[in-house]
């Protein structure tokens, strides 16, 4: 073949692949439209972020540390997502092999009987092969060799939808933390919240244990002719009315545990935990950092750029499908149709080298489809990127703001605390010298009954907000 022939196929060819590719569907990729603000709404400039701080540093509990070691062990949910993790990290290997040359060994043997009368038959009846030896009858084959096949990864295809398998894998691994700081705020949330239960129960058990006080003193306020019956009656009331109240804390508390356990990955039992001093327990100051500094800690926020940056390699992906594929097929080896014969060379040997190239002409509906797919799911990812750090964003201001009015929320409710707590006192000298009625005792016991609870929840509220800014600020993970 002359060179000029050459040139012109080639030239022909591109003009092929130049008009074909006229016809690849304009997309237009979306890109992040969001921008932080420079600081969070009190105005801190410190880049020092607590979710750069250890889970095992941040809480102070030893009886809840232990309990997050074993749940980040044995939790079910957790050890499902770790398999989807190594399934990702399979496939980073099913996509390199794929624009890397296979090579198969092969080995075979065939028997073949062909008629005397026909071409086939006639030659070998009368063709001796070897020191006057005739054809074998009937006629065995054997044969072994390399056969390899590759295709020219000349678009880049196959290595983008490699780097693609590496961001998803990325991304799951980032799923997989973004559950870690999830499950270690849960687990932290339930322990406080069943330490709270216990101080609920111990504050209605001294409440129950002044109202019996108070009710043998009615009694014998009573019998002196100095109350009603119907004074008796209502303290005992109150008193079987807070008792009830116990069982119904205690189920909370069974329940609590029991989520604990199952977060645990355990069965039910008691969760040890330290309840004595929790009222004296101040939450955690927590350094809250920049808005930009979401993008590196936040999992999550992590997980939808890697997904953002895969879609978009996924776009070259289903675009180089419009393009032609070029492959190489060779190989090499020995065939023979008896075993004496088979290594001998060159008689025995046998090769073979063929390269095509494939071009969808007609019908490209299937491929115009897939590469509009990838377009829709690029800008669906960026969406759910600018969700996920919105989110992000509005969950620690949130969570800053909750943590200034519950800090305010529960200086209030303690001096109620103290108020109530003497108005008590007060309430029963009164009542001892005829100069207060029943009700405004049990009224007074009531409230302070009620403030006491309501502190109670606040000091409890305080910690889990603690708790929820270190999640939203991206820690518990490491």
């Amino acid at each position: 073949m002359k060179t000029t022939d050459i040139i012109k196929g080639i030239l022909a060819s591109a003009f092929v692949v130049l008009v074909y590719s006229c016809g690849i569907p304009k997309v237009t990729t979306k890109e992040n439209s969001v921008n932080l603000p420079s600081s969070y709404a009190n105005n801190s400039v410190d880049s020092t972020s607590v979710a750069q701080l250890k889970w095992k540093d941040f809480f102070d509990d030893a009886n809840l540390n232990q309990l997050i070691d074993s749940a980040l062990v044995n939790n079910k949910e957790l050890n499902i997502l770790m398999q989807k993790v190594n399934m990702a990290a399979n496939e980073i290997q099913a996509r390199k092999g794929e624009y890397l040359p296979s090579v198969n060994l092969g080995l075979g043997a065939d028997v073949d009987k062909v008629g005397e009368f026909t071409r086939n038959g006639a030659v070998e009846k009368n063709l001796p092969i070897r020191d006057g030896k005739a054809f074998p009858e009937p006629l065995t084959n054997y044969q072994y060799g390399l056969y390899s096949n590759w295709e020219l990864d000349i678009w880049k295809k196959l290595r983008n939808a490699k780097k693609v398998a590496v961001m998803e894998y990325m991304a799951s691994q980032e799923g997989k933390n973004f559950l870690v700081t999830n499950l270690v705020a849960e687990i932290a949330s339930s322990y406080y919240e069943l330490v709270a239960l216990d101080n609920q129960l111990k504050n209605l058990e001294q409440n129950i244990a002044i109202q019996t006080n108070a009710l043998e003193i009615v009694k014998l306020l009573k019998e002196s002719a100095r109350t009603t019956s119907l004074a008796v009656k209502r303290f005992e009331a109150e008193v079987q009315k807070n008792k009830s109240e116990m069982y119904s804390l205690k189920q909370e508390i069974v329940e609590t545990e029991n989520r604990i356990n199952f977060l645990v990955g355990r069965t039910p039992q008691a969760v040890i935990r330290t309840s004595d001093n929790f009222m004296n327990t101040q939450p955690k100051f927590v350094n809250s950092g920049l808005p930009s500094q979401l993008l590196e800690n936040r999992p999550d926020v992590r997980k939808a750029e890697l997904e953002m940056q895969a879609a978009k390699l996924n776009i070259k992906v289903a675009k180089a499908n419009f393009y032609p594929s070029l492959g190489l097929k060779a190989g090499v080896g020995f065939e023979a149709f008896n075993p004496e014969f088979l290594l001998e060379s060159p008689a025995s040997l046998l090769y073979s080298v063929a390269g095509e190239a494939l071009m969808p002409l007609v019908n490209r509906n299937a491929i115009k489809a897939t590469y509009k797919n990838a377009n829709a799911k690029q800008v669906q990812a960026a969406y759910e990127y600018e969700q996920t750090l919105l989110n992000a964003y509005i969950e620690v201001v949130n969570q800053l703001s909750k943590i200034d009015n519950l800090q305010n929320n529960y200086q209030l409710k303690n001096d109620q605390v103290s108020s109530l707590d003497a108005s008590v006192e007060i309430a029963n000298q009164l009542f001892q010298s005829a100069r207060a009625d029943y009700m405004e005792v049990l009224l007074t016991q009531r409230d302070v009954l009620e403030a006491k609870t309501a502190l109670i929840d606040t000091r409890r509220d305080q910690m889990i907000a603690t708790i929820n800014l270190y999640r939203a600020l991206g820690g518990g993970w490491n």
